[in-house]
């Protein structure tokens, strides 16, 4: 008869070289009925054992974890950070307009494109739900019935298997991210602070005018085109300012019309 303690290393071993979760009937299939006592395979005995494997890792850096495809040995997500520098290809980053169609697949699905846009007010581009199939985050789980039968999507398990989640249900609630995001924003709306207004000596501004230039220096916090804080478009890319030019001096205010008018003259 094969001890409690063989059956659990054998286990471990297994979900060690596997290269996706496995289920429990992959697991049972492991072994033969010969190799217990009574020649009888008790499959209650492999749910003890993975229980006491799951015992035996709190204390390690590694957990066994069950998924939507079946339990996978990983790293715990408090050593990941420098489990990470091992790896030399980043990880991919995602934009936020596919993040939120992603969103609106798992938490409304079965969807469809339009559904999608009719959320998010901007169309949702080709690419993006390319990414999310061709990542068999997301799937054609039917057609609906209307004019053009246009795909409904949902998601799969290798999405509940990347994001740790055994069922849909296990997805944040809005109150959940609600509590996430509150803080942030509290974080973000600090008070604006206007800049003080810039004035010229009397002699300064009073040559100005003479030479036709209007003199307002004042600056509205109102009227500032700040683009950092326009949203961006599905496709648009943030627009970098350029720092590099020399700020202008008065003096270069008040030489320019003084180099006109004695060209005129």
């Amino acid at each position: 008869m094969m001890d409690p303690q063989k059956v659990r290393q054998i286990i471990e071993a297994a979900l060690v070289c596997a290269d996706s979760p496995m289920t429990l009937d992959a697991i049972v299939a492991l072994f033969r009925d010969d190799e217990f006592e009574d020649d009888l395979l008790d499959r209650e005995l492999i749910k003890n054992a993975l229980t006491a494997l799951a015992e035996d890792c709190d204390q390690r850096g590694i957990e066994l974890k069950k998924v939507a495809s079946g339990y996978r040995l990983q790293v715990k997500q408090e050593f990941s950070p420098w489990v990470g520098r091992m790896m030399e290809d980043k990880p991919p980053r995602y934009t936020r307009a596919l993040l939120e169609t992603l969103s609106l697949v798992a938490y409304k699905q079965p969807v469809t494109r339009g559904d999608i846009e009719q959320v998010r007010g901007v169309s949702v581009s080709t690419n993006i739900m390319r990414t999310l199939i061709e990542r068999n985050w997301v799937r054609v789980v039917g057609h609906r019935e209307v004019p053009g039968r246009p795909a409904m999507y949902g998601t799969t398990k290798a999405f509940l298997d990347y994001f740790n989640l055994k069922t849909l249900a296990e997805l944040p609630t809005l109150a959940d991210i609600r509590a996430l995001t509150e803080p942030l924003a509290e974080t973000e709306n600090v008070d604006y602070q206007p800049r003080p207004s810039l004035s010229l000596p009397e002699e300064d501004e009073s040559e100005l005018n003479e030479l036709g230039v209007e003199v307002n220096l004042e600056m509205d916090s109102q009227n500032v085109n700040d683009d950092s804080k326009q949203p961006l478009l599905e496709d648009q890319e943030p627009q970098v300012r350029d720092e590099q030019s020399p700020d202008r001096t008065l003096a270069d205010v008040v030489e320019f019309p003084r180099t006109v008018f004695q060209s005129d003259e």
